[in-house]
C-alpha cells in the first residue's frame, strides 16, 4: 500500500465545456509522481499540481528512449459514480513493457491505487456528457543525467489526466485505411508487443502519408514477409469473414490490446467463431472481391471500436459492408461502451469503482 502525499493546487483551472472536448489537448489540476533509484526501489509517491518537469538535457530518456506508457479511462455512470475499465490489465501490460525496456516494474496494486487516488483528487474533471471520459496516461521514463547506452539507475513514474471527447472527429462512422507497404512498425523480437514511444514514432511518417491521401490510419504489415497484417495505426484489428472473426495472432510484434482481449471474450461468449492466426492482406482483398469480407474494425482504449469502411492497397480498393458500420461491430461497440459508462450490466467484473 502506497503512502501517497497530496499537495493540492492553489488555484484550479476552469472546467471545460463537455461539448467542446477533443482528445488529449487539456489536462487536469494534478498529476501523480513516484521516483525510483537503485538501492531504494520505488519511493516518494505523491500527487502534486500539474506542471512542467525539471530534467537535465543529458536525461537518458531523451537520448536512448528508455520509456513506456499506458492508456486507460475513467467513466461517469448515469448515477454520477466514476469507474475504471480493467485497470489491472493495464498494470500487467505496463509491467511487461517495463521488462522489455529494462525498467523496474510497478507493482500491480500500487499502479491501480495510484490511478484511483489521482482520479479521486480530480474527480470533478470526469465529464458526464455521452461519449466523453477522463483519459488516464501513466508513463515511466529513465532520468539518469548520463550519456551511455545502458539501463538507467533512476526513473520517474507519472500519471496525468485529460478529459476527452471522441478520438476520431468522425466518431463511430467507418474510417478509410491504407495498407502500408514501405515502412515497418515492428518485428518479432523487437518492441512491437510493448507500449513504448519508439513504436509510435516509427509510425508517424506512414500515418502522415496516409492522411495526405485521405485515409485515417494505416494497416501495418509484418516486417519480415511484408504480407501478414498486424495492426491498424494505434489499434488492433479484427475482420469478419464468412461469419467468422479473424484477428492477427500475438506473435510478439503486435500489441496485446485490452479492448482486443475484451472483444474476443465477448465474441466467444456470444458463440461467434474466432481465430487468432496469421492473416495476409491478399486474403482480405480476395475475400472482399468474393463478398466474404463482411465487417472490419479496429479496437483500442482511445477509440474503443472503430469500424473500417474501406481498405486500400496500391491501386486496389475494398469497400466493406457498403462503407457502413456492420451489425457485429455495432454490437461490440454498444456492449463495451455500455459496460464502461455503466448503462449496461457488467457480468464479467471488468469495471472497478473509484472509491
Amino acid at each position: 500500500m502506497l503512502d501517497i502525499q497530496l499537495t493540492r493546487t492553489a488555484q484550479g483551472k476552469p472546467r471545460p465545456d463537455p461539448a467542446s472536448l477533443v482528445f488529449g489537448k487539456l489536462f487536469t489540476d494534478h498529476m501523480f509522481l513516484m521516483d525510483y533509484h537503485d538501492g531504494q526501489g520505488w519511493h516518494q509517491p505523491r500527487i502534486v499540481p500539474y506542471g512542467p518537469l525539471s530534467l537535465e538535457p543529458s536525461c537518458m530518456v531523451f537520448h536512448y528512449a528508455q520509456e513506456v506508457f499506458e492508456g486507460l479511462k475513467a467513466y461517469r455512470t448515469p448515477d454520477g459514480k466514476v469507474q475504471l475499465f480493467r485497470p489491472v490489465e493495464n498494470a500487467r501490460r505496463l509491467a511487461a513493457s517495463c521488462q522489455r525496456l529494462c525498467i523496474p516494474p510497478i507493482d500491480e496494486q500500487d499502479f491501480v491505487q495510484a490511478v484511483k487516488a489521482l482520479v479521486q483528487v480530480d474527480l470533478d474533471w470526469v465529464p458526464d456528457r455521452p461519449g466523453t471520459s477522463l483519459y488516464i496516461r501513466p508513463f515511466v521514463f529513465a532520468t539518469d543525467p548520463n550519456l551511455g547506452v545502458h539501463a538507467s539507475h533512476s526513473y520517474l513514474f507519472a500519471i496525468i489526466l485529460s478529459p476527452v471527447g471522441a478520438y476520431y472527429p468522425e466518431g463511430i462512422n467507418p474510417v478509410k485505411i491504407y495498407v502500408e507497404d514501405e515502412d515497418v512498425r515492428a518485428v518479432r523480437g523487437g518492441t512491437g508487443h510493448t507500449k513504448c514511444g519508439g513504436n509510435y514514432a516509427a509510425s508517424i511518417r506512414a500515418g502522415a502519408r496516409a492522411e495526405a491521401q485521405g485515409y485515417s490510419q494505416v494497416l501495418w504489415l509484418d516486417g519480415v514477409h511484408r504480407k501478414y497484417v498486424e495492426e491498424v495505426g494505434a489499434m488492433n484489428v479484427l475482420f469478419k469473414v464468412d461469419g467468422k472473426v479473424i484477428t492477427p495472432a500475438l506473435t510478439g510484434s503486435v500489441l496485446p490490446g485490452i479492448t482486443r482481449k475484451s472483444c474476443l471474450e465477448l465474441l466467444r461468449d456470444w458463440g461467434i467463431p474466432v481465430e487468432e492466426r496469421l492473416v495476409t492482406a491478399r486474403e482480405l482483398f480476395d475475400a472482399a472481391v468474393d463478398g466474404r469480407l463482411e465487417e472490419a474494425w479496429g479496437t483500442g482504449t482511445a477509440a474503443v471500436v472503430s469500424p473500417i469502411g474501406e481498405l486500400a492497397m496500391g491501386e486496389e480498393r475494398a469497400v466493406i459492408h457498403g462503407g457502413q458500420i456492420g451489425r457485429l461491430t455495432q454490437r461490440l461497440y454498444d456492449t463495451l461502451t455500455g459496460i464502461q459508462w455503466g448503462t449496461e450490466p457488467d457480468p464479467y467484473g471488468w469495471t472497478v469503482p473509484v472509491e
